[in-house]
């Protein structure tokens, strides 16, 4: 089952969320926010892929990316300091966050939803 990782105030969570139960496909919901991943959790997935870039997994057009002036910083984290950073504030982490045992994504695209995980649901 898809694990989804969302916050109840933004937008594009809730489109996420329109659209995973619009194609019928299950997930089990957690507050980025108020319940974030674990820093173990956040370094196997910025690990396993990180041929994305540890900015895919940051929300760069956030309040709390810029105020840490993170882009600057990002480019030349290592992981175990970016899980850490991410695991530390909800907010700083790209939403939703959709993961299974084979796949990952950041952000919602209506198309990449569709590619991920109609075809994950049905392999599965």
């Amino acid at each position: 089952m898809l694990k989804f990782y969302g916050y109840p105030r933004c937008s594009t969570s809730k489109k996420a969320q329109r659209w995973l139960d619009a194609h019928q496909i299950a997930y089990d919901y957690q507050d980025l926010v108020a319940e974030p991943p674990t820093k173990a959790q956040l370094t196997k997935w910025l690990t396993k892929y990180q041929d994305r870039g540890l900015r895919y997994f940051f929300n760069t057009s956030g309040q709390h990316y810029r105020e840490q002036q993170l882009k600057l910083k990002v480019p030349t984290m290592a992981i175990a300091e970016a899980a850490a950073l991410l695991a530390s504030d909800g907010k700083l982490i790209k939403r939703p966050l959709v993961v299974n045992d084979q796949q990952l994504t950041c952000g919602f695209k209506p198309d990449l939803y569709a590619q991920v995980w109609q075809n994950a649901t049905l392999n599965s």
